[in-house]
């Protein structure tokens, strides 16, 4: 038998459709597989640099002289960004505390710079909790894909040894097919495993940024309402006029109260 023929023959085509139900079935598996995790890899990478230039923007604008009654007006025209959410809960404990009149003392401030560090800390937890989504696909795959096909290769194995015995012979074109069906289901479960891997480990790299840079944010928002408190100063979402607005993650709708998002 010439390469060329021998070449088309064990094509990865040509070994999947003269495979068993079950090589078919791994090979099939590992392949959704993969094209989930590369979805997801996608997705993640997409959205933490967006996210990443959101947060930029938003540190340099409570950094600078800008108010929160500015930055309020800012966020609303970004509502689907995670710090948003963030802000607008802290708003809504701010006014609630105002409207009644929980501030009116020492004592009263106090709790309520608790009360708003906690919803910060709350409203944080929520977002990171809904950027995790996805993760865990890709650490799935990345531990699973491995054993999928080392289980693949185990059955073309045997389907090799199966060929020798029915045909008693041992020449390389009886036992060939069964084996390269093997290491193509070898192969197949490390494409699929090696790139989950990697970007697990970068998305959740980028994900430890982005809440250490949302906790930096609910930093700066709490000093500045601190000051306001001891000020006296009970106004945070009037607006300002001319702002300027920011490069930041939009979206049409409005922002979620918290005990929305924690649905």
């Amino acid at each position: 038998m010439s390469a060329t023929p021998i070449s088309a023959h064990l094509s990865p085509l040509e070994l999947f459709e003269q495979a068993d139900f079950i090589v078919k079935s791994i090979i099939f598996i590992l392949a959704l597989a993969s094209v989930v995790s590369w979805g997801v890899i996608v997705d993640k990478l997409l959205r933490f640099a967006r996210l990443r230039r959101s947060a930029i923007a938003w540190n340099a604008a409570l950094s600078g002289q800008r108010t929160l009654a500015r930055l309020a007006q800012e966020l609303k025209q970004h509502a689907q960004d995670p710090f948003a959410r963030i802000y607008h809960a802290i708003a809504e404990e701010w006014q609630a505390s105002h409207r009644q009149h929980l501030q009116a003392d020492a004592s009263g401030r106090d709790s309520l710079k608790e009360r708003i560090n906690r919803v910060g800390q709350i409203a944080s937890n929520i977002e990171v909790e809904q950027l995790q989504k996805g993760l865990s696909v890709l650490a799935t795959v990345g531990s699973v894909a491995p054993f999928v096909g080392l289980f693949g290769t185990v059955w073309g194995i045997m389907n090799a040894f199966q060929g020798i015995a029915a045909s008693n012979n041992t020449s390389l074109a009886v036992v060939a097919p069964g084996i390269a069906e093997a290491l193509f289901a070898t192969a197949l479960g490390l494409v699929a495993a090696i790139p989950a891997v990697v970007a697990y480990n970068r998305a959740a790299g980028d994900l430890n940024n982005y809440a250490g840079r949302l906790a930096t944010l609910v930093g700066l928002v709490e000093v500045q309402l601190s000051r306001q408190l001891e000020a006296g100063d009970a106004q945070l979402d009037s607006a300002d006029p001319a702002p300027t607005p920011i490069k930041a993650e939009r979206a049409p709708h409005k922002i979620a109260p918290l005990a929305a998002q924690g649905a």
